[in-house]
């Protein structure tokens, strides 16, 4: 079909794929006419190496022949070429999605051009990666500039407050670059992190409708985004990602210069002084934006010199690390192991740590800062070059790896057709020689960012000979009475039921069939994971519980690596497995937690509240905001991971009872506010934004009530969460984005999104159980009401049970306005004057039902008689009832008992008003303790709550004993 010259150059493997893009091409060939010699095989890399730019060639054939007869290919556009070109193209647009169409076509174009230069090395990385961010300047700022105009002659030009002379100031927008936008180093599939901000706070003037500027700017923002990241048929111009904005996908999409100061003098964290480094104006109002770097300034580089900034890389390495284990991204070239994440932080350690005395490291581009080095730091310089030549190598692979699809990815391909088509491109003569580079170059990372930010602690080289006994009686090659006598000199108190479970293990199929590496990796940490067990106070139990988690890794070896290079860790699963056999189970579904033992440090001190949020919101900026599923399994490792660290401070004796609950609701807490973000986000994506009233967006008007343990501030181990949910918009108005719904619509399908995010089973298991029965009318009921409706069926419908359930309910997500107002209504409910006798009768009654269905029946035989702890009579729920009846009894003249619901300071409450007898209550709240501790236990030993009579006997007579004084018959 086509010329044999095609071909010459081209490995007979790779001659199928090309006469397929030749054949997709043919129009724009023939339109292109006879092709020089070397234009010719230029076009012939660029087939093999780019899918994309194939496909855009054939939908455009017109455009080979323009490029090549216009010089495009053959020369690097100036820094302001972009900008001149695509605003003559968008002069006297009037039409928004005309515009949409002229910015995608300019992008598409123009990305052939760079992808063409960058295979033919017609141009260099640097030069690709400084046109690449200057063609995305060129269009933020174009587009920007477009509805800047349009939004103006809407709602009028924002203005500043007027100064000390009452003059007020036109404000526009800053658009700041991060990342690699910021350094000029964008990658050809990259999107680009913005952040929105304007210069001060006012209104617009002489518009249709006046609005404060954050929320004009807002607007702004949002049309922006859409006419940079929306896919339509011609594509779309750059992925947005707002989430390094201050408090990320939560925090507001444009905020004034002062917002901005205040968060990162008051509330910035490690990772945003990192990420701030690279901040860049890029479009909008330039003299604002270079004063309001200025500004920020010293929040990144710090006055003194400051080593801190070496831990918290480590720490941030170590999390990536983690996720490169998680998600199997050992052949990403970017985060992987020697990647150019690793060389990205070798420069950037040095300007946190010394850019605030030198000026010369306040600097965006790496390659810039990297020769500084020698001199500023003291770095060899061969190390310099070796880092340099790499990182060059590692952004021309990432280049090749992303010209194919023009799909954000930097994983190296696995098929034989992938990597021979990527060694081509990339100029190599097969796949073998260009691995054998990358492998030379991550080597070169790998080991100078060793030197520089994660020193490897020195080996004690003296061999342990116990290691060779315990190998010799894996291996079979000691004899029995041998094996039992060290087994019992190790400390196994039943030498022969240890024997039996290794000799099991020694049997399985699958560690029979393990290939060379894996087999030794388990014959590498044995050893020391045996030695270990025998000195637990229950080395059979812990070795059953050991080797189970064993068996669950030996696929995935890379887990017994982890354990055989970190000792602490591995004594911490040891000490861990011994106490709880919980903790063991959880281990051995998702092995990927071993990684949360390494640090002893952070594994025994859980989180605060205020911290679990920021960790959580920094993890998942790291995500796509439209990849639900990464998102979703992410939320699933970070509760597992968490809870995991609960628990072993709670096996340990490190954390109290009390504390434990309170992080495991900080937990569920933490959670459900980022699932209630993510859930709205993908709904306003889809339908706009609910009104509250017409043109005035919901804000949003949304919440999530705990009831139960989750609510009481007393989650355990397992619970599920009790949940209802609330809004506050107006029913007959509808959301304001392009698929318009109705309000109530919108707010159902929000509902059932964070069930389906909390519920649905995923590899890691699910987040929460959710249990929506407490909702108005319960099962029957509408998945989420108003608070109007609620509050209408709590006064008219509900059942006292529901009002016992209120004593227990607070907002644990949402908007806090809303849930400002429905405290007012849980306290108008609880204070309602009720008669006491009524009352008691419908407490007890409800009480006796659940004793009759829920509790334990009468021993059978020669059963031995047990107590659930919740069910059975003098129990938790006794305690519960007791506590919810006397606030409904006595909230209306007592209101201080509606301040808190948890049960313990609801009864430091009842003492404080002399509802109960200070004795009675020390009994019920040591009662209610030991019952709930009891419940731990059992819990983390994968036991019911279910314990023998006897051994809580005393609790139980006496809550028994309160409990027929208060609610008893009457005399």
């Amino acid at each position: 079909m086509h010329e044999d010259q095609f071909y010459r150059s081209v490995p007979a493997a790779l001659h199928p794929l090309l006469e397929r893009n030749l054949a997709r091409i043919e129009t724009a060939l023939e339109a292109a006419g006879p092709l020089l010699d070397e234009v010719r095989e230029q076009l012939v890399r660029v087939l093999i190496g780019s899918d994309y730019v194939t496909g855009q060639l054939q939908r455009h054939p017109e455009w080979l022949a323009e490029l090549i007869g216009s010089g495009d290919l053959n020369s690097a556009r100036s820094d302001q070429a972009y900008g001149e070109r695509l605003q003559a193209e968008v002069e006297g647009l009037v039409d928004e999605a005309v515009l949409h169409r002229v910015l995608r076509l300019f992008r598409q174009r123009e990305m052939v051009r760079l992808i063409w230069r960058d295979l033919n090395r017609l141009s260099d990385m640097v030069g690709t990666t400084r046109e690449l961010s200057r063609l995305a300047d060129a269009c933020i700022e174009v587009a920007l500039n477009w509805l800047y105009e349009q939004a103006c002659q809407r709602w009028g030009t924002p203005m500043s407050r007027p100064d000390a002379d009452g003059r007020k100031r036109p404000q526009r927008m800053v658009v700041l670059g991060m990342g690699k936008l910021g350094a000029d180093e964008l990658n050809l599939s990259s999107d680009i992190d913005l952040i929105f901000t304007f210069p001060a706070n006012g209104e617009t003037e002489g518009g249709r409708k006046s609005l404060d500027n954050r929320d004009f700017f807002t607007r702004l923002g949002q049309k922006l985004i859409q006419a940079l990241d929306n896919v339509t048929v011609d594509g779309f111009v750059f992925r947005v990602d707002m989430r390094l904005r201050p408090f990320g996908s939560a925090g507001a999409l444009a905020c004034s210069f002062a917002a901005m100061e205040s968060y990162y003098q008051e509330q910035g964290r490690e990772w945003e002084r990192y990420a701030m480094i690279k901040a860049r104006v890029v479009a909008g109002d330039q003299g604002a934006g270079a004063e309001l770097i200025q500004l920020l300034r010293p929040f990144v580089y710090r006055k003194y010199i400051d080593f801190s900034a070496f831990e918290s890389l480590r720490d941030m390495k170590a999390m990536i690390n983690r996720e490169v284990r998680r998600k199997g991204l050992e052949q990403n070239v970017k985060l992987g192991a020697g990647g150019i994440r690793e060389v990205e932080f070798i420069a950037q350690a040095f300007q946190l740590i010394r850019g605030g005395r030198d000026v010369d490291l306040q600097q965006r581009e790496l390659l810039k800062i990297l020769p500084q080095l020698p001199d500023k730091v003291g770095m060899p310089t061969e190390a310099v070059a070796e880092l340099t030549q790499a990182y060059t190598f590692l952004r021309n692979v990432e280049h090749g790896i992303q010209a194919i699809a023009d799909k954000q990815t930097q994983e190296l391909p696995v098929d034989d057709e992938g990597r021979a088509r990527l060694a081509f491109a990339q100029g190599y003569a097969d796949w073998d020689v260009l691995a054998q580079m990358l492998e030379r170059s991550r080597a070169a990372v790998s080991s100078h960012f060793a030197d520089v930010i994660a020193p490897v602690d020195e080996v004690d080289a003296d061999q342990d000979d116990m290691r060779t006994e315990w190998l010799a009686l894996w291996q079979g090659v000691m004899d029995e009475t041998a094996a039992l006598a060290f087994l019992s000199e190790q400390g196994y108190e039943h030498p022969d039921v240890a024997l039996k479970a290794l000799q099991d293990l020694q049997g399985l199929r699958t560690v029979q069939m393990l290939q060379k590496v894996a087999l030794e990796r388990l014959e590498a940490v044995l050893p020391t994971l045996l030695e270990q067990v025998g000195q637990s106070g229950n080395p059979e139990v812990t070795l059953e519980r050991v080797l189970v988690l064993v068996q669950a890794v030996l696929r995935r070896s890379a887990y017994l690596v982890l354990l055989a290079e970190n000792p602490a860790a591995l004594k911490q699963l040891v000490r861990l497995c011994s106490a709880s056999a919980w903790f063991t189970e959880q281990l051995s579904r998702q092995p990927v937690l071993l990684d949360e033992l390494i640090d002893p440090q952070t594994l025994y001190s859980p989180p605060n509240q205020a911290e679990l949020q920021t960790e959580l919101r920094q993890q998942l900026l790291r995500i796509p905001e439209d990849d639900t599923e990464q998102l979703m399994e992410t939320l699933r490792y970070f509760k597992h991971a968490h809870m995991l660290k609960v628990a072993a401070s709670d096996i340990t004796g490190v954390l109290p009872l009390m504390k434990v609950s309170d992080y495991l609701t900080w937990l569920a807490e933490a959670v459900l506010e980022s699932v209630l973000d993510i859930a709205w986000r993908n709904l306003v994506d889809k339908h706009g934004t609910p009104q509250k009233t017409p043109g005035v967006p919901c804000d949003p008007d949304f919440i999530i009530v705990g009831y139960g343990k989750v609510g009481g501030v007393e989650l355990s181990y397992g619970s599920d969460l009790d949940l209802v949910f609330l809004h506050d918009a107006a029913a007959e108005l509808e959301t304001d984005g392009g698929r318009p719904i109705a309000n109530s619509v919108f707010f159902n399908r929000l509902g059932q999104r964070i069930i389906h995010i909390l519920n649905t089973f995923t590899p890691s298991g699910i987040l929460y159980e959710v249990d929506m029965r407490l909702r108005p009318s319960g099962n029957s009921g509408l998945l989420v009401s108003s608070l109007n409706a609620f509050r209408d069926y709590q006064q008219k419908d509900a059942w006292t049970w529901e009002h016992q359930a209120l004593v227990r309910a607070r907002v644990v997500a949402g908007s806090p306005a809303l849930a400002e107002r429905f405290e007012q209504v849980r306290r108008e409910i609880l204070a309602r004057p009720r008669e006491a006798e009524q009352l008691r009768g419908e407490v007890v009654d409800m009480r006796e039902k659940m004793r009759e269905h829920l509790g334990s029946k009468p021993a059978a035989g020669d059963s031995p008689a047990v107590f659930n702890l919740k069910q059975d009579p003098g129990g938790i729920v006794d305690i519960e009832f007791m506590v919810q009846y006397l606030v409904l009894r006595h909230a209306a003249e007592c209101p201080a008992l509606m301040r808190w619901t948890d049960n313990i300071r609801i009864l430091a409450g009842i003492e404080a008003e002399g509802l109960l007898l200070s004795d009675e209550v020390e009994l019920l709240r040591e009662a209610y303790k030991a019952y709930r501790a009891a419940g731990h236990r059992q819990t983390l030993q994968n036991l019911a709550s279910v314990l023998g009579e006897d051994e809580v006997q005393g609790y139980r007579k006496g809550v028994a004993a309160i409990w027929k004084r208060v609610l008893g018959a009457p005399e």
